[in-house]
């Protein structure tokens, strides 16, 4: 995806560009570079995808985040290939051909129409390291498939449909109101132009059945809530011919009882003792892929950060690892002995005059900016 233009730019818009001229744009350029209007023109065959596939993403307030914040790499860790052939991109944008032209086929009306399958939604938890690291599994997936005895038909093996004796095989019947013809979608055969006679046993005309599917799922190392992958052709059965519809996987990462996350950077709290933060120490710190030694320093003060470099989570943008950020937090001792008590006692009055000339310091400059 490395030598794809910016989809603004494809476009010819800001990044802060509203969804109505997002689409108007877009209407431009596919008016343009129509395969109809330009037949044979490879460059306008392939402006043409390019303005497709800028206008998929864009028009997508989910896809346009991600694009916004991770680029074209971000999107392809998430799943998004790009569209596919001219069906693709006339049975996915049927409904904005038909507003630009008045049709949403390549040809014309008059030309049964085919419809693209539904997209279905899988919800998905997954583990702190697995989002961090990324995993390959399986899932189950209840959805409309095309039927495997009619081949989506709708008809008994050996039949076809016949034309729609209502309409004639135009989807649409007419009907006089005063000076005025007004156009319907034929009741009969829903607009396709066709009727079944003899509808399919196993599907009972309707072409298709209901599956369940086991579907492989290759996580991506470091998505986060809300991240969307997309399975391309992985959703219900189109009908008349239309593609078939998207899978989309929404990832909700559970909590780490030691882990926390801030984008690709991951941060985590280690106790200890005064005398660690006062002597030094090194201690064995807990990272996602094992434990690693800190080096304490001595007089290291409550809530000082310390960090491991690369030690964090992937980015779904360039691969590189974050940081791993770690606070200390100094644990007051309870129940000590009497001779720790003692020795603390002790150690308190050699601190008590440096503590007491501190605070004279500042209460004397305080006074002498009163008085001047």
């Amino acid at each position: 995806m490395a030598n794809k233009r910016d989809y603004y730019e494809v476009l010819g818009i800001g990044r802060d560009a509203a969804a109505n001229e997002i689409k108007s744009n877009y209407r431009k350029l596919a008016m343009k570079y129509h395969p109809d209007r330009n037949p044979g023109d490879k460059v306008a065959e392939d402006r043409f995808k390019e303005a497709a596939e800028a206008y998929e993403v864009l028009r997508d307030p989910e896809k346009r985040r991600l694009y916004d914040q991770y680029g074209h790499q971000g999107l392809e860790g998430a799943g998004f290939s790009g569209v596919g052939g001219f069906e693709d991109i006339f049975s996915n944008f049927g409904d904005i051909f038909e507003e630009f032209f008045g049709f949403g086929g390549r040809r014309g009306a008059g030309r049964k129409r085919a419809h693209r399958g539904a997209d279905l939604r899988y919800d998905m938890e997954l583990s702190f390291l697995e989002a961090a690291f990324g995993t390959e599994t399986q899932i189950t997936v209840d959805k409309m498939a095309s039927c495997p005895s009619c081949a989506g038909s709708g008809c008994e093996p050996g039949t076809s449909p016949e034309v729609c004796r209502q309409c004639g095989g135009s989807g649409q019947i007419s009907r006089s109101q005063g000076f005025f013809t007004v156009r319907t979608t034929c009741p009969h055969c829903r607009g396709n132009g066709q009727s079944i006679q003899h509808p399919c046993g196993n599907c009972r005309g309707n072409g298709k059945i209901r599956i369940s599917k086991k579907v492989a799922v290759k996580i991506p190392a470091g998505v986060d809530n809300g991240s969307r992958l997309r399975l391309t052709g992985e959703g219900e059965a189109g009908t008349l011919g239309g593609t078939q519809g998207d899978l989309y996987v929404f990832i909700h990462v559970k909590p780490h009882e030691f882990f926390q996350r801030s984008n690709t950077d991951v941060i985590c709290e280690i106790p200890i003792s005064f005398i660690q933060a006062a002597l030094g120490d090194k201690i064995k710190v807990p990272t996602l892929k094992g434990e690693k030694v800190l080096e304490i320093p001595k007089g290291t003060q409550p809530g000082e950060l310390f960090r491991f470099h690369e030690e964090g989570i992937p980015s779904l943008r360039n691969g590189r690892r974050g940081d791993q950020i770690i606070r200390v937090d100094i644990k007051t001792p309870t129940n000590i002995s009497k001779k720790q008590e003692n020795l603390l006692r002790e150690f308190a009055k050699m601190e008590e005059n440096k503590f007491s000339n501190k605070l004279k310091n500042i209460l004397k400059g305080g006074q002498s900016r009163v008085s001047g």
